[in-house]
């Protein structure tokens, strides 16, 4: 527990190659940029000097938040140097140590530990904080940069997905580690402050793990009592650990944060030894330790001014001529660390191939899950149906999905936030995750009980997902995904294969009326980038919604599914639905085209006999389960489902908001619901053969003159990125 200079050395490193500076001290108040960092290359590290590598140009001024970095800089020492084990030459090593920045504001902190450590991330690299197209941006996203593990920023959600990690390995250590062969045993470790503590997603993630009495789960919290409006007595003064305390959890004082580093490496050493609980160190620290504004809410989010860089560089033991400095002994000592990282992997992989002669079908398991790819022909598994097939509510056709694959799928791990018998998320045979203790499941267990708790399960599952061993699937009813919507957006940002269940879909689900039924949920999320939104309208079209939601590995998926029940149609397959769109029903002397997703196409195939038996119109009907899968279709067979020539009129009971891509007129429902049983509710907004009939011959009658009438598909622009 001896530290020395060199120690001191580094820390000190961290905080001035953490802190974004500049060469005037200059700030545009009116933009509040930061001024930000000057380095050079890695490969131009022949032009160390002495202690440092001399700065030739400062960086012109950007922006960050130097207040957390400085604070935390000692931690953060303790925990890479003394504890965490990683290799920076392979990231994606399945045994490493996790590192999660709930509070991601820091990120300059993460990245200059990254490039003190020797992964992919150079001195140019840091040089471009928050510009345009860099690898580090203005918060940490997992997809840009080397060793990040999730994407945070949010506060809170990166405190959820620790979690989230933290049972991936549970269930991968209860899968594969067998007698003298303890393959998975990382930690996941998380930095948080008094923000994140803040969010409600915080207290949820929070009371999951205690129950969970996940072990290998360390948080440390940053208490440095501020936040953007300044001290947290305004706002905050609850006693933190006492109700990590109340959720079950170990927990620590650190009083002396900013020098304490022998209290540091004992509370996390004592941290590791508790199995059965996770553990949070509480850690007083001054934001912005050393600077003129330390401890106060001005170092937050604000540069440090150029007399203040000056004297901190003098202070911390740096030439203040300099723009920066990196003294080899940092990068000596980091590396000698990392190098032990990467024996430990070679280790491992000795072990691995040990193991791989005794238990070669969990060998040959493993090594596919970090692939990404599934086992093969597992898709034949997926249910088909007949037109002649009793009609069944799509949550019921999902579950019959979930129990014909989940013995060809093992990695996908299923669950609900409380609703598990309205939600059919669980198959026959599941075994609970749950510490084998309780006596009601274990660690191997493939069920998630997530409680009432939306917004931790999206962003636990995000932490699950990015384990790299795991498929995790969730259930709740789709109106409470807009509870989870932060996570959500999450999911698609960070390019996390998550599948959300979403049942309770539409009005259809009656009684429980406004306060349940969705009416914007799909709008909202159908808008969201990289976000797959599916609405299946039967069997084969909600076994290609799970096809295509297994298959994408950085897309995010909503499956929106009904309580109603919904007749198998006669033009399906599950080839035609994994095209997001397609003609379920045909006529090429049609004069209208009826677009429709879920329970509506049914109605829309009644309403095209309504329509030729009292209006002698044509129509035919178009069933569009995805439209992001759509749009990715070549334009060609998109205007083969929506042509030119005859308009098209939508029909879904949500809003009509988007649907004017893919019609010409909309009849949706832009208002709340209504209680009362779902066929009443229907016919209270003419949501029937002939309310759509009547609507249809109204688009007739109204683009009759209108030649020629291109399709919504014809579009001078239409950009898709």
């Amino acid at each position: 527990m001896a530290y020395g200079e060199v120690d001191q050395l580094a820390i000190n490193t961290i905080r001035c190659l953490a802190t974004p500076t500049s060469p005037e001290g200059s700030v545009n108040q009116e933009t509040k940029h930061h001024p930000n960092i000057a380095t050079q290359h890695r490969k131009e590290f022949n032009r160390l000097t002495g202690l440092s590598i001399q700065i030739d140009a400062t960086f012109k001024a950007n922006s960050g938040h130097p207040g957390a970095p400085m604070g935390m800089a000692p931690i953060s020492h303790v925990l890479f140097n003394k504890f965490m084990r990683f290799n920076p030459k392979n990231p994606g090593w399945v045994n490493r140590d996790r590192f999660v920045l709930s509070n991601g504001h820091g990120c300059m902190l993460q990245y200059a530990l990254l490039h003190l450590f020797g992964y992919e991330l150079s001195m140019d690299d840091l040089k471009n904080f928050r510009h345009i197209d860099s690898i580090t941006p203005g918060h940490p996203e997992a997809h840009d940069t080397p060793g990040i593990e999730v994407t945070t920023g949010p506060l809170g959600q990166g405190f959820a997905n620790a979690v989230g990690l933290a049972v991936a390995q549970a269930h991968t250590a209860g899968v594969f580690n067998k007698p003298g062969y303890d393959l998975i045993n990382n930690y996941t470790y998380c930095f948080f402050g008094d923000g994140c503590a803040m969010e409600g997603i915080a207290s949820e993630a929070a009371s999951a793990a205690g129950h969970l009495q996940l072990g290998n789960l360390i948080m440390i919290y940053d208490d440095n009592h501020i936040s953007i409006d300044g001290d947290t007595k305004c706002a905050f003064t609850e006693d933190v650990l006492k109700r990590f305390e109340a959720y079950g959890w170990h927990t620590q004082h650190v009083e002396q944060g900013d020098t304490d580093l022998e209290g540091m490496e004992a509370a996390i050493k004592k941290a590791q030894e508790v199995k059965d609980k996770p553990s949070v160190i509480k850690l007083t620290t001054t934001i912005g330790y050393g600077s003129k504004l330390q401890g106060t809410g001005g170092v937050h989010g604000n540069p440090l001014k150029e007399d203040d860089i000056l004297q901190v560089k003098k202070k911390f033991g740096f030439n203040p001529e300099e723009t920066f400095v990196v003294p080899q002994e940092v990068y000596d000592m980091y590396h000698k660390h990392a190098s032990e990282g990467a024996a430990a992997e070679q280790e491992w992989n000795k072990l691995f191939e040990k193991y791989s002669g005794e238990y070669k079908d969990l060998a040959a398991d493993l090594s596919r899950r970090l692939t990404g790819k599934l086992p093969e022909g597992w898709q034949n598994k997926l249910p088909t149906y007949k037109p002649s097939d009793p009609a069944i509510a799509s949550r019921k056709l999902s579950e019959s999905v979930l129990e014909a694959i989940y013995d060809v799928v093992p990695e996908l791990v299923s669950g609900s936030a409380d609703l598990t018998g309205s939600n059919n998320t669980r198959w026959k045979s599941a075994v609970d995750f749950q510490p084998p203790s309780t006596g009601i499941g274990e660690w191997s267990g493939r069920y998630m009980r997530y409680g009432v708790r939306e917004h931790a399960m999206a962003a636990m599952m995000n932490g699950m997902s990015a384990y790299g061993t795991i498929i995790p699937a969730g259930g709740t009813f789709l109106n409470f995904v807009s509870y989870a919507a932060g996570a959500v957006r999450l999911s698609s940002l960070s390019h996390q294969r998550v599948i959300y269940v979403a049942t309770h879909d539409s009005i259809g689900l009656g009684e429980d009326g406004p306060t349940h039924q969705p009416i914007e949920t799909l709008a909202h999320f159908r808008a969201l980038p990289n976000m797959m939104v599916w609405r299946p309208a039967d069997g084969n079209e909600t076994s290609a919604a799970y096809y295509v939601a297994l298959t994408s590995h950085e897309t995010p998926s909503i499956l929106a599914l009904t309580r109603q029940n919904l007749p198998q149609l006669e033009g399906s397959t599950l080839e035609k639905a994994i095209k997001g769109g397609y003609v379920a029903l045909e006529d090429k002397n049609a004069q209208i085209t009826l677009v429709s997703t879920g329970s509506e196409v049914s109605l829309c195939l009644e309403a095209v006999k309504y329509l030729k038996d009292n209006q002698g119109i044509t129509a035919r009907v178009v069933s569009m389960p995805c439209v992001e899968v759509f749009d990715a279709q070549d334009k060609d067979y998109r205007l083969s489902v929506i042509p030119d020539g005859i308009p098209s009129m939508s029909v879904e009971v949500m809003s009509t908001l988007g649907w004017e891509k893919y019609s010409h007129e909309q009849f949706g429902l832009n208002r709340f619901g209504a209680s009362g049983a779902y066929k009443d509710v229907y016919k209270k907004f003419e949501f029937t053969p002939e309310g759509i009939a009547k609507r249809a011959a109204a688009t007739v009658d109204f683009y009759k003159d209108v030649k020629p009438l291109r399709s919504p598909i014809n579009r001078a622009f239409l950009q898709l990125i």
